[in-house]
């Protein structure tokens, strides 16, 4: 019997181990599906402390819950090690790290020629590898492949390779690793077969597509497209901010058209790590075949300042009042680059916070999410410090409340009727602006629906 046919059968029989290179925000998630389906799972992380956490049966992923891995853990399904050599004891092994840009925003591309020279150190004949972290065109095909072809193995034939997109949204309840679509698209026909054969098991529909390429280039499109069309809801929002017209009143009026429209609205700026990095790998791999990727980087040109548009806004409400932003005490809410969620990765708040501080303001947070910001070597050192609690007091002792990310745990009803100023970058106070709780607000300006 053939290699692939060998694989195949235990693919059918479910006899597979899994390997899962990376036990974050989209590892992590992945190898509990894997583990739920049956399969034996083993991941694979540099963190001692996400290692340890796993094999305690307790979760680091707010998405993922402590009594699954739990579970999973009593039922011997899942492992973790830091061992990258029992990478040879897996017959799948699903690539899930991270792919960040330089400050020049290039593609730091380490993550994945580490976590590939690994698997190639030991692979064997029999093995499927699947790279899922987001990347560029061409990455699974002109990175991964030399370097695993350097055993001596021949895709196709002794060894199989695929890409397949990650679609993880932290915090979304419908949507989960499970039950979202997943693209997936491998060197040659075979790898595209056993690929499909092996995710189908644990995920509900697979996509296929022609080539690894057409996976790639897939995820870039769909966060693109995002961030374009928020890109001009936040000009749209500037727009409105110089005509004295309430953006957000537009946008919903302009949802009411069934058709032709889809609705996208302003904020603080980009956060996460897909939509403000993604569409970078893409003009950048544009940029090396002589071609501009205008339409990114006028988005991302829009996009990026938006931290500052709304510090400014800070700025012209408390003037109105007299105070000077220099000495004025400013607390954001919310410092999670989405609501109800723990993730701080490229979070707006913290180029926000940082700006205040810079600008002399006595800067404090509250987020019931992030009890604490730490200096990981990115975060701006002004934006370092601890939730303080919501009391009244706090919100009365504060000169100005800039609400970044909405929480849902958040009584924005009584922060209206406390606070002196607000500047709403989320329209988080749309159902609280009584007329008595405006009464009691100094207004800068109701026009991007931001500041009142």
């Amino acid at each position: 019997m053939s290699i692939y046919g060998a694989l195949q059968e235990k693919i059918a029989r479910r006899e597979v181990v899994c390997g899962v290179v990376g036990m974050g925000y989209v590892g992590l998630p992945l190898a509990v599906e894997m583990a739920k389906s049956g399969l034996r799972v083993i991941g694979f992380e540099k963190s001692q402390f996400v290692v340890d956490t796993v094999r305690e049966g307790k979760s680091h992923i707010k998405d993922v819950a402590a009594s699954d891995v739990g579970e999973l853990r009593r039922r011997k399904l899942l492992d973790i090690t830091v061992d990258m050599d029992r990478l040879a004891e897996c017959d799948v092994v699903s690539i899930c790290v991270p792919t960040p840009l330089g400050k020049t925003k290039d593609p730091d591309m380490s993550y994945i020629v580490s976590a590939t020279e690994a698997g190639a150190a030991g692979l064997r004949p029999g093995q499927l590898i699947v790279l899922e972290s987001t990347t560029y065109p061409g990455t699974t095909r002109e990175i991964m492949l030399p370097r695993v072809e350097e055993s001596g193995l021949h895709v196709g034939d002794d060894f199989f390779l695929c890409f397949s997109p990650e679609r993880v949204d932290p915090g979304n309840e419908r949507w989960h690793t499970k039950n979202t679509p997943k693209v997936l698209g491998g060197i040659t026909e075979k790898c595209t077969e056993l690929g499909i054969a092996v995710y189908e098991i644990f995920i509900e529909r697979m996509v296929r597509v022609s080539s690894p390429e057409a996976a790639e280039l897939t995820k870039l499109l769909e966060n693109t497209f995002r961030m374009i069309n928020i890109g001009l809801a936040n000009e749209m929002a500037q727009i409105c901010d110089k005509l004295g017209v309430n953006v957000w009143e537009v946008i919903d009026a302009a949802a009411t058209k069934p058709f032709g429209f889809m609705k996208f609205t302003p904020g603080p700026g980009l956060g996460g790590h897909c939509i403000p990095l993604d569409p970078h790998y893409l003009a950048w791999k544009m940029r090396t075949l002589a071609y501009k990727t205008r339409m990114i980087e006028l988005a991302g040109e829009i996009n990026t300042e938006m931290p500052a548009f709304w510090v400014t806004k800070v700025q012209d409400a408390l003037n109105q009042i007299g105070k000077p932003l220099h000495g004025s005490r400013v607390l954001v809410l919310g410092v999670a680059y989405k609501k109800d969620i723990d993730d701080l990765r490229e979070s707006p708040a913290l180029e926000i916070l940082d700006q205040l501080s810079r600008k002399g303001a006595l800067v404090s947070y509250h987020d019931p999410y992030c009890p604490e910001i730490r200096d990981d070597g990115h975060t701006p050192l002004g934006a370092i410090g601890k939730s303080v609690d919501l009391t009244d007091a706090v919100l009365d002792n504060a000169d100005a409340v800039v609400i970044v990310t909405d929480h849902s745990a958040v009584d924005y009803h009584r922060v209206c009727a406390i606070a002196r100023i607000i500047v709403d970058t989320r329209n988080a106070c749309r159902s609280s602006r009584t007329r008595d709780a405006s009464a009691r607000l100094t207004a800068a300006s109701a026009t991007v629906g931001g500041a009142v």
